[in-house]
């Protein structure tokens, strides 16, 4: 118990830097230089009032010197990117995948709030994430539908390939039949890195997921919300969302479904 409390902080004090990452990134602004400053009236924040989710629930939302509202975004997304960590060691125990799916995890946080606030996928994030996906996939990263095999260079490179193959095909099909954008370089870019981390098969899985709930949640918007049928809506969270089902719940989805 008292190693999930510690990773549970662990996991907040990371969700506290990629705020940071939220914020700046797509700002194209220094992820470690300055320090962190209230947006409203640019304090620096004390390292007191910077306490992952205590910090905000002791100022009750507050900036301690403007007294401007702090978005609840920040105390959730320290609570969200801790939360998972927990359920990445759940699932994997103590060794080297769990902390390369802690990283993979983290970006799909950072990758979600920014597609959502901007419509964008940053670079910055999806193409390194490439090439380590391939070298600790080849390596290190167990089959996430078969745990007890490793996933492997072939499979590895097959889902990196796949995953962008797929989703270009898509992109390029949707400009030149229906002559509009419908999938994004970002996306693309995306699905690569996360085939080249979960193989082909997690592609798959995450595609299917990803469209489902992108459908789900675009019909009610227009249901609900009224917003207009064709209205840019970023698939990004959705992959994300879809990709973290695959990590964790690939193996008994499978089993599901073959039986």
């Amino acid at each position: 118990m008292s190693f999930y409390l510690v990773l549970f902080v662990f996991g907040a004090v990371i969700g506290s830097f990629l705020n940071v990452c939220i914020y700046r990134v797509p700002r194209n602004q220094s992820i470690i230089w300055p320090a962190s400053r209230c947006t409203s009236c640019s304090n620096p924040i004390n390292f007191y009032d910077n306490i992952p989710i205590f910090s905000y629930i002791l100022l009750r939302g507050r900036c301690r010197y403007c007294k401007a509202k702090i978005s609840r975004r920040y105390p959730l997304v320290e609570a969200l990117n801790a939360f998972i960590y927990l359920l990445v060691f759940w699932r994997f125990g103590l060794g080297w995948s769990s902390a390369i799916y802690f990283v993979l995890c983290s970006s799909l946080i950072v990758i979600t709030f920014i597609d959502y606030d901007f419509q964008i996928i940053p670079d910055r994030i999806t193409l390194p994430g490439i090439p380590i996906g391939l070298v600790a996939g080849s390596f290190i990263l167990p089959d996430p539908f078969l745990r007890a095999t490793s996933l492997g260079l072939m499979a590895s490179v097959i889902g990196a390939a796949g995953g962008f193959s797929f989703f270009y095909m898509v992109a390029f099909l949707s400009l030149r039949i229906l002559k509009k954008e419908g999938m994004g370089g970002g996306d693309i870019k995306l699905m690569a890195m996360v085939g080249a981390f979960l193989g082909w098969k997690a592609v798959l899985l995450t595609t299917f997921l990803g469209s489902l709930f992108g459908a789900i949640i675009g019909l009610g918007l227009m249901a609900f919300k009224g917003r207009e049928k064709g209205s840019l809506i970023p698939f990004g969270p959705f992959l994300a969302i879809g990709t973290l089902i695959s990590l964790l719940f690939g193996q008994e989805i499978l089993i599901w479904y073959l039986y």
